[in-house]
């Protein structure tokens, strides 16, 4: 009998999140009794360029992407928020409208922080600031990562990086090996055309790196998966 597993909650991302067990009780009590849980279906936005910042997010289940687009159409997309991506902090503490979309490449489920909590953690909370601090690094780390990729990795080596970055330790800690992703999805996180992305994964499932299958792939040899990349 097949048994189906119980969608993820928010109490599931808090307890695998670094930033929650750490905070003192009364601190922990404060985000369970604001944090609130919206839906957003697959090609919404959670929020968009321009928008005041009011929440800090985090991804409960689901897949996104962080996408720039320019006033004649063109864009570039940031990276992906898989299921335990935190995001947003560094708009909030800049104090300044968003610049970049928050969409929705599936139905997704994301929790949201408002602003005078996050802020209250990061006046009272020592570990939540180091996070931050940790968080920002990493993040910046990677998106210096990408601007390299664009301009000096082939095809094949930026769908890796795409596929890599899912499984970021820190950014995105709840990544299973399975991705339940389409190959435009996979496209749409690489920043090249969906006939690109397939014969590049064709050519890495050849290499042994991952499998493809069907609604998704499973990435069988991830350390070898970041070498491509590195």
């Amino acid at each position: 009998m097949l048994v189906r597993k119980a969608p993820p909650t928010v109490a599931n991302l808090l307890n695998d999140s670094p930033w929650f067990p750490a905070l003192d009780e009364s601190a922990r009590q404060r985000v369970l009794d604001e944090l609130r849980e919206v839906d957003v279906p697959q090609g919404s936005a959670l929020c968009r360029r321009g928008d005041v910042p009011l929440h800090w997010y985090g991804a409960i289940e689901g897949l996104l992407k962080w996408t720039v687009t320019s006033d004649n159409g063109r864009s570039v997309t940031l990276g992906g928020l898989s299921a335990g991506s935190w995001f947003g902090e560094g708009t909030l503490l800049r104090g300044a409208a968003r610049t970049a979309d928050i969409i929705a490449l599936r139905p997704s489920r994301v929790a949201l922080m408002p602003l005078e909590t996050f802020e209250w953690l990061h006046a009272t909370q020592r570990s939540f600031d180091h996070f931050l601090l940790r968080q920002i690094n990493e993040r910046m780390h990677w998106f210096l990562g990408n601007f390299t990729a664009h301009h000096l990795l082939d095809t094949d080596s930026q769908v890796a990086r795409a596929l890599a970055g899912l499984f970021h330790p820190w950014l995105h800690p709840g990544s299973d090996p399975h991705l339940q992703v389409s190959q435009e999805e996979i496209a749409n996180l690489s920043g090249v055309s969906r006939q690109r992305c397939n014969a590049a994964l064709q050519r890495l499932e050849a290499e042994g790196v991952l499998q493809i299958e069907y609604g998704g792939i499973t990435v069988v040899n991830l350390e070898g998966l970041r070498r491509r990349v590195e």
